[in-house]
């Protein structure tokens, strides 16, 4: 007498990661077994012919380029799958034929093949500043391998800390919450990862009474160049100034030129001495009867000097010859 037909099993969900493999686990019940078939959607994707006491399993893999990719481990019968790739996700099937079946046992599989989580990117919303109170949103994504991703945050700083679940934080803090740290928690079936933390005290920059320590370099380094700024345009003045008064005495100059001494050579003039009459020391005499006598003094050495020497104050003093 025949048996009834087995029912199929329940789904199987698998995950998988990008470039790793995954175990189809096959358990076994019926014997014997002539065949088995493994699919995949609608393809066939490895056919085997259970060993024999003589012979060794038979092992048929339709396309060549999973040949490397497909293993049964143990020599036995549950399949796997290596070098996973994206387009690898789907539904498997596997059929045991047997002699004492009517119909095939079948078990089918759900694969889904992820990427690991790359760093979680975090956009700041609009923020707004009123009466001291900070209020933004933060909003946490991934730019790629976003598939099933579950976001959730923590909130660090505070006596106890906070969690918040969604891709979307709501941010209202005052001065005492100004430590607080945010960061976001992105995960997937295979992997997980975390944002780089966003500090509260960087959110509405001032807000709560005091303004961001880097606010007030960037004001300090700002005055110190309008500083340094206006002394080199003193400078410039100044020099610009002086160029021009130094301009102006020349040209004063040039307006006046000097009267050139001259100086007559050693040889081309001589000399005389000035000989003063005296109405006090000089008898006074007939003019028909005096005679007078020429006396020339021998040139002197012309000193250097520009200038003619000084006459004494004492009158040189003359001879004179009667003549009866």
């Amino acid at each position: 007498m025949s048996r009834r037909p087995a029912a199929s099993g329940v789904l199987k969900k698998l995950v998988g990661a990008l470039g790793g493999s995954v175990n189809f686990p096959l358990n076994l019940s019926v014997d014997p077994i002539d065949s088995i078939i493994w699919v995949f959607n609608t393809t066939t994707l490895v056919t085997i012919q259970p060993k024999l006491a003589d012979k060794k399993a038979l092992i048929i893999v339709t396309q060549h380029r999973n040949k490397e990719r497909v293993n049964f481990p143990h020599e036995g019968y549950s399949l796997k799958l290596s070098k996973l790739k994206k387009n690898d996700s789907g539904v498997y099937r596997v059929e045991i034929h047997s002699s004492t079946l009517q119909d095939p046992l079948t078990q089918e599989y759900e694969l889904r093949v992820y990427e690991h989580l790359s760093k979680p990117k975090v956009i700041i919303g609009l923020q707004n500043n009123k009466n001291g109170t900070c209020v933004t949103n933060l909003t946490c994504s991934m730019e790629q391998g976003g598939e099933d991703v579950t976001y959730s945050w923590k909130s660090l700083g505070q006596a106890t800390n906070e969690s918040h679940s969604g891709s979307t934080l709501p941010i209202s803090w005052r001065q005492e919450k100004r430590d607080m740290t945010f960061i976001c928690m992105a995960r997937n079936p295979i992997s997980s990862n975390s944002s780089n933390p966003i500090f509260a005290w960087k959110l509405c920059e001032g807000a709560a009474g005091g303004l961001d320590t880097t606010v007030i370099l960037k004001l300090l380094l700002s005055l110190t160049l309008l500083c340094f700024i206006a002394l080199v345009l003193i400078i410039l003045i100044i020099r610009r100034e002086r160029r021009k008064e130094s301009i102006e005495e020349k040209k004063g100059l040039n307006l006046h030129p000097e009267t050139l001494n001259y100086s007559p050579t050693f040889g081309e003039t001589s000399e005389y001495d000035t000989i003063s009459y005296l109405n006090s020391t000089v008898p006074e005499e007939n003019a028909v009867n005096t005679l007078y006598s020429t006396v020339q003094i021998p040139p002197k050495q012309v000193e250097k000097s520009h200038s003619l020497p000084t006459l004494p104050d004492t009158p040189r003093k003359f001879t004179h010859e009667n003549v009866n």
